[in-house]
């Protein structure tokens, strides 16, 4: 994927075994926990291209969140805060070769960014 693309969308849920029932019956979603990734299974869209997880809803993550591929967090976020952005998370890993971060947009809107060592190589 290229800095810009929405690689992941998070659709917050309470119950996982009822929003894997959902999902899977209504879109055909495809939905399994990966291992290392236990209790947060990921769902694969027909296409094998659209993807995310199934997030434990909590009080700061009630909307679906897309996450965008970025060259750099880092580089991103200062972008973002000069245009008016917040910070909601600042950079963790994800793995030893990858990494997340929350940002929201003017409006509020929370969006994921993501970045991996594979994509800046």
């Amino acid at each position: 994927m290229a800095h810009g693309d929405i690689t992941h969308i998070d659709i917050p849920v309470s119950d996982l075994e009822r929003a894997q029932a959902f999902y899977s019956g209504l879109f055909g979603w495809q939905i399994a926990e990966m291992p290392g990734y236990e209790g947060y299974p990921m769902w694969q869209a027909p296409n094998k291209i659209s993807g995310g997880g199934l997030a434990p809803r909590s009080d700061d993550f009630t909307q679906p969140r897309s996450y965008v591929e970025v060259d750099s967090i880092d580089d991103t976020v200062a972008k973002a805060l000069d245009a008016g952005a917040t910070l909601l998370m600042e950079r963790r890993p994800i793995s030893e070769s990858s990494w997340w971060a929350v940002i929201s947009d003017p409006d509020g809107n929370s969006i994921g960014l993501y970045e991996s060592e594979t994509h800046a190589a």
